[in-house]
């Protein structure tokens, strides 16, 4: 069987199957007189150039991993923390081992990618890493300690939930204080090290499921819109229904709704 004695409808079923099944056909759909094959060929051949930049892109997040594993580290975590920065709602850690470079396509900083495609990583990352775990400050811890500190707890909660105890931890911004680990700290590193964007991702899909949750026990404010950002939407809620129990009354402009009410 021959690409030419195949439909355009076929060729097209023929390659939406896995790679090994058309690979040797590249050549002949290349050649084909027909310009829909021709379209094909161009697509499946963007698709490949795609793929490769993307698995490129992949092994550069694993430079720091690479490094460590070099010098004797065989259980990296990386450690990421979402919920800094809305008037609701906690703050959630993750944590995350990978078992060495693993091929994870898409993996990066939780911000830079859609809320269906978070669900997705997410789950792979989930079987795809050793180990994983979560940690969280409730509001009123962030009111009580600020929401560096509280940050902090939450990583240090995530790390100390790993299963096995990680020899080194790469985290996100800042070292996590009362963690008797050697660190990294990265600067942005949710988009330099898959480690830390792995944990990045449990975070914030770990956190946004938290604000849903939320969002069916008040519904008025939206929380499962905005995830307890300062959006006009939720501005607006919280000016004609004031705070509730998971507004963080530390932050502005809740702390003046709560000096009206």
């Amino acid at each position: 069987m021959v690409p030419s004695n195949l439909s355009i409808a076929e060729i097209k079923k023929l390659v939406s199957g896995p790679r090994e099944n058309w690979e040797a056909y590249l050549p002949a759909l290349a050649d084909d007189p027909r310009a829909g094959v021709r379209e094909i060929y161009r697509r499946l051949r963007r698709a490949e150039s795609a793929l490769d930049a993307e698995r490129k892109r992949l092994a550069r997040m694993f430079l720091y991993e690479e490094d460590l594993w070099a010098k004797g580290h065989d259980l990296v975590a990386g450690v990421d923390e979402a919920g800094r920065g809305p008037l609701a709602g906690p703050v959630v850690a993750a944590a995350v081992i990978l078992p060495g470079q693993t091929e994870i396509l898409n993996l990066n900083d939780s911000k830079k990618l859609t809320a269906a495609k978070r669900e997705e990583l997410a789950l792979l990352i989930k079987k795809a890493a050793l180990i994983w775990s979560t940690g969280m400050s409730t509001v009123e811890e962030i009111y009580q300690q600020n929401i560096h500190q509280a940050s902090l707890a939450a990583m240090r909660r995530a790390v100390l939930g790993l299963q096995k105890k990680p020899s080194h931890v790469l985290v996100d911004g800042f070292k996590i204080t009362g963690l008797d680990l050697p660190q990294t700290p990265l600067v942005g590193g949710d988009g330099l090290s898959a480690s830390i964007a792995a944990a990045s991702i449990l975070a914030k899909v770990t956190r946004d499921n938290l604000m849903d949750s939320y969002d069916q026990l008040y519904p008025e404010y939206g929380f499962s819109r905005h995830k307890g950002y300062a959006t006009p939407e939720h501005l607006h809620a919280l000016t004609r229904f004031g705070p509730c129990p998971i507004h963080r009354v530390g932050f502005q402009p809740v702390r003046e709704m709560v000096k009206i009410v």
